[in-house]
């Protein structure tokens, strides 16, 4: 599989200055995997240790942050003779050894000629519990799931995505059908690349949703894993009230939907939680549309996320019967799984700072809100070919921006002042609001 995050992973290879680089994300996002393909594809030689349940490796860690001793010991563990240059340094699961975190520091500031690449699910995590981090000595990265377009390249459709990276949105619109298809059998896979690699191998349904349970049920049992029981129940609770918190006409979170009488304090450290590995995303509301977004943020009023959105359709239990009924996958639950799809593969395609407006008293919101090339964008994200947009419209006639942006299965054009973007092009929403702005 071909995962864009690699081009990020080379830059930094051959950056001057370059610090030990830590890659994030959900667990089974794929972070081992694109270790160790980078350590093949880029180097000479690469050192992969797994720190969970290694007491040897855990050992030599405790016994000293001395650079040398590290090399070492990873030399003797590995087999490998780890030459600065040529050998790329991999430490899987490194929450599960703090000193390991700590050691980075000291490479970085004594031998910057090694190549060292950290990965940990539950980073996040680790760290509340009070781990002594090597701040401003390491780089981050985050891993997501596989986007759209990386999901066609899985599945052999390579021509397809070169075709709009090459800006030809014409033929992406005479090809609609294919791009069409493709995105309903996404709507029920997401892109956890185990899910997508059992799917496109023989287009089988029952086991992508398979492989989907089996990675909801990794994830629920990293909470009685990781924390306090009565925060792992909690924390239970609020992620099974997910799909009913998206399936709502208004998706603000509603702690209300958790259990009745459920008060914020009572969750606040379950969706730090699963922010914190990746399981979640939290878009806030703004009160206005400023630059910068975040200054006018209101953290009381917030929408939240699934990592994936094939993850949601799973606990949904969305049946592939529903997505092969001609369009009606995309207004199931309301159109949460098409707005779930739009915020991933903005994530994905490397937006920052997402966010959504909704007008005082009133029930209608527009569904996201963002910052490109210098002005800010409204994103309605619509599932069909209904192009009504009142939402939409209300914050233009209220704010004039330069451009908005209507998501649909309709063709890319321009009405006014909304660009109509095809659900298939989300992830070039940047480049096309620049170009007919």
């Amino acid at each position: 599989m071909k995962r864009y995050a690699m081009d990020s992973l080379i830059k930094w290879k051959n950056k001057n200055g370059r610090m030990p680089l830590i890659l994030s994300g959900v667990r089974q996002v794929g972070k081992t995997w694109l270790m160790k393909e980078f350590g093949r594809l880029h180097f000479r030689t690469a050192a992969y240790v797994n720190l969970d349940s290694n007491p040897r490796m855990k050992e030599l860690f405790e016994s000293s942050l001395e650079p040398g001793t590290i090399i070492h010991g990873i030399q003797l563990e590995t087999g490998i003779k780890i030459i600065p240059e040529d050998t790329l340094i991999i430490l899987d699961e490194i929450q599960e050894v703090p000193r390991a975190l700590t050691s980075l520091k000291y490479f970085n500031e004594n031998n910057p000629e090694y190549r060292i690449i950290a990965a940990g699910s539950l980073l996040g995590v680790s760290l509340h519990q009070g781990t002594s981090f090597p701040v401003g000595n390491v780089e981050f990265l985050n891993l997501y799931p596989m986007s759209f377009f990386e999901y066609l390249e899985a599945a052999g459709e390579t021509g397809l995505v070169d075709a709009v990276k090459s800006g030809d949105y014409k033929i992406a619109e005479v090809f609609k059908s294919k791009f069409m298809e493709w995105l309903k059998k996404y709507y029920f896979t997401g892109g956890m690349p185990g899910v997508v690699k059992a799917f496109v191998e023989d287009q089988d349904y029952d086991a992508a949703r398979a492989r989907q349970l089996d990675i909801v049920r990794s994830y629920e049992n990293d909470f009685s894993k990781h924390m306090p029981p009565e925060t792992a129940v909690r924390t239970n609770m609020l992620w099974n009230s997910m799909p009913a918190q998206l399936s709502k006409e208004n998706h603000k979170f509603i702690y209300g939907l958790i259990k009745e009488g459920a008060r914020a304090r009572e969750y606040e450290m379950s969706i730090a939680w699963l922010m914190d590995c990746g399981m979640s995303e939290r878009v806030c509301k703004i009160k206005k549309p400023g630059i910068p977004l975040k200054a006018f943020e209101d953290l009381s009023a917030f929408k939240l996320y699934i990592c994936d959105v094939g993850i949601l359709s799973a606990m949904c239990s969305l049946k592939k019967e529903t997505l092969l009924e001609g369009n009606r996958v995309y207004s199931e639950f309301k159109g949460a799984l098409t707005e779930q799809y739009v915020l991933q593969q903005m994530i994905a395609s490397g937006v920052d700072g997402i966010y959504y407006w909704a007008p005082s008293g009133a029930r209608a919101e527009v569904d996201f809100v963002i910052e490109t090339g210098g002005i800010i964008v409204p994103v309605e994200a619509k599932a069909e070919q209904n192009l009504h947009a009142k939402s939409l419209r209300s914050y233009i006639e209220k704010y004039n921006p330069d451009a908005a942006v209507r998501t649909s299965m309709a063709g890319l054009r321009k009405d006014g002042k909304i660009i109509n973007v095809p659900l298939f092009l989300i992830e070039e929403i940047e480049r096309i609001v620049l170009k007919l702005q």
